[in-house]
């Protein structure tokens, strides 16, 4: 019995559930657009454009029936998992029921055009500002409703329990941010070479340089436990939301310490999408490759990267045309953050798999004592497993053609919003298990103090000098 446990525990629901959640899209080879009726949220200035189901083949279904569709998936499949883990079925339905409209409600709304709406899409949509946060601002919604439910509603918190499982959610999704990453890495892959490798070997030498002062300042200097130092330093130095979760399942940190790391790194990424691209078309508009490779090392998650890469892109572009006469055709900046940045992304189920190892065999080693293999095992973090299975498949499956390479496109269109919807659960359920008074007991002040002093101290100009090093002389193609 004991034995069944073990192997019927979240950790192992994660990569069960996000594995077939994959699988299943797989049916596109066949025709079949499984995930098509599924509710993609899309910014907004008015409410008919909230929500639309993914494939256009679905563009007659109403919007609500398609979220409604989502909802029933996902309470269908999260419900089965309950099952296995024991919890009771009936209070688990009402209460994931709750936790997913509250959450819904607030991705949505981290939507909103004024709030969401990168510079690059202000014309599009017709509007003059915005706060530039992206849709990634839906997961700070959630923590803050989240946080706001813990300290006022503590009744309907303890009534939300059955379903209140971070952990789950996150390890979930991770698993299927792996399919996503291979379709990209082979889009990227066939970029042209010197990109590709001058951007893998950018990422290798700017993580070891970023992670150990990181960590060393976080411990040193502010007296951070590792628990904490170890997910900031990830946080910073790789991608983001998904390399502290990442990291904080690989030493078994609580789950609230990833999640506050992961809110800074939203806001920093904002400030740093609003202030890089000026600085860059300003200064390096004659080395266009540099600039793009830089914001990729720089801006910390992937929506927030992307942008700044294709706002720099048209400031470099029209830069370099008016001040020296050059038209460089379009994109190609915008390539080399995407490039970086997927290779980032690669790096966070290996840099998982590092520190797991490093930690139960020397971190947490009690003296004298002999690790086991086995206790290594068991240790070792199974999502990181499910996050390199969807990885590698989706990798070969999207490289054997450019046919097969748009299907798998398609695919992961689908299993994207799967992952998104799990990553702001997630936020809202650790939001519920805080308050205010225990965020200051932990060192909020101090944990913003360091992500300061390491981003604007060393990690944007290490990885300016890194993208200089690798990308300079490199020029895109001119019109």
């Amino acid at each position: 019995m004991a034995e069944q446990t073990r192997k019927l525990n979240e950790d192992w629901l994660a990569v069960w559930i996000g594995l077939a959640i994959v699988g299943l899209s797989f049916l596109h080879f066949a025709g079949v657009e499984t995930y098509g009726w599924a509710a993609k949220t899309s910014v907004w200035t008015s409410i008919e454009q909230i929500i639309a189901p993914v494939s256009k083949a679905y563009a007659g279904l109403p919007a609500m029936v398609s979220l409604l569709l989502t909802y029933l998936f996902l309470l269908v499949v999260m419900t089965v998992g309950a099952w296995l883990l024991g919890a009771p079925l009936r209070r688990f339905v009402i209460s994931f029921t709750v936790i997913f409209a509250i959450a819904y409600a607030c991705w949505a709304l981290g939507h909103y055009a004024y709030i969401a709406a990168t510079r690059d899409k202000l014309d599009a949509l017709n509007i003059g500002w915005s706060l530039n946060l992206t849709g990634e601002a839906g997961y700070i919604l959630a923590l803050l409703a989240g946080l706001a439910v813990a300290n006022f509603f503590p009744r309907l918190t303890l009534a939300l329990q059955p379903a209140l499982r971070p952990e789950w959610y996150v390890k979930t999704a991770i698993v299927i941010l792996g399919a996503g990453v291979g379709v990209k890495s082979a889009a990227n892959l066939l970029l042209a070479r010197d990109v590709v490798f001058r951007g893998l070997c950018a990422i290798i030498e700017a993580y070891l340089i970023y992670w150990p002062i990181v960590y060393f300042i976080s411990r040193r200097y502010f007296r951070f436990s590792r628990e904490w130092a170890a997910p900031l330093a990830s946080g910073i130095s790789i991608c983001g939301v998904s390399a502290a979760i990442a990291t904080g399942a690989a030493i078994r940190t609580r789950p609230i310490v990833p999640i506050m790391v992961s809110s800074l790194v939203v806001i920093f990424a904002v400030v740093e999408l609003l202030l890089l691209p000026f600085v860059a078309q300003q200064f390096l508009y004659h080395e266009p490759m540099v600039a793009g490779a830089w914001m990729g090392l720089a801006v910390k998650t992937d929506g927030a990267a992307v942008a700044s890469g294709a706002v720099t892109d048209a400031l470099i572009r029209a830069k370099a045309l008016g001040a020296a006469g050059v038209q460089y055709a379009p994109d190609w900046i915008a390539n080399t953050t995407t490039t970086v940045k997927m290779f980032i992304d690669v790096f966070i189920g290996i840099w998982a798999f590092i520190l797991a190892l490093v930690w139960t065999s020397a971190i947490e080693r009690r003296p004298g004592e002999r690790v086991r293999v086995a206790e290594i095992w068991h240790r070792f973090p199974k999502f990181v497993l499910g996050y390199a299975v969807a990885f590698g498949l989706l990798l070969w499956v999207a490289t054997r053609s450019d046919a097969a390479r748009a299907v798998a496109k398609s695919m992961t269109s689908g299993t994207d919003v799967f992952r998104q919807l799990f990553f702001v659960l997630t936020f809202f359920a650790i939001g519920t298990a805080s308050n205010f008074r225990k965020l200051r007991e932990e060192g909020m002040g101090k944990l913003l103090a360091v992500y300061l002093l390491c981003l604007f101290g060393f990690i944007i100009w290490v990885g300016l000098v890194v993208s200089f090093i690798f990308f300079h002389g490199v020029k895109p193609p001119t019109v």
